[in-house]
């Protein structure tokens, strides 16, 4: 009976020995506010999420365009609480007839960060004044 015993208490000293040296669960969540955003115009769309940091924002998602003579980009401009434009930034790859995804940082340097960004389906000009077709403000979370 006491080999019984002794067994017993060797597997229960093991399994606690391995709990209380294992890593402990914990879920991963994000540090920092995130907002969906959707501008549709006929079409075409840029469509992704926008994460909040404390002095800037990344714009990430896919613009698509259906027509291969007519491209499409993507424009974010952070905004202060009084509705001002702190800054502005297009991304870098434009759509031409396809569908791609791009991240857009973009700064926003003041105290608390973006009170808004203002997300932009645009024309994907690459030399020349940018067209916005349809824009939509998204507020901080």
């Amino acid at each position: 009976m006491r080999t019984h015993l002794a067994a017993a208490l060797s597997a229960v000293a093991l399994t606690t020995g391995t709990l209380l040296g294992a890593p402990a669960a914990t879920a991963q969540t994000s540090a920092y506010p995130t907002s969906e955003f959707d501008v549709t115009f006929g079409n075409t769309y840029t469509r992704g999420t926008i994460t909040w940091y404390n002095r800037s924002v990344s714009v990430a998602g896919e613009h698509k365009s259906v027509d291969p003579a007519s491209c499409r980009g993507t424009t974010a401009f952070t905004l202060d609480s009084a509705g001002n434009e702190l800054r502005k930034d297009y991304s870098l790859y434009n759509v031409c007839g396809k569908s791609d995804t791009f991240s857009i940082p973009v700064d926003a340097d003041v105290p608390g960060g973006a009170a808004f960004v203002r997300v932009c389906l645009d024309d994907g000009a690459t030399n020349g004044p940018v067209t916005y077709l349809l824009c939509k403000r998204y507020g901080r979370p």
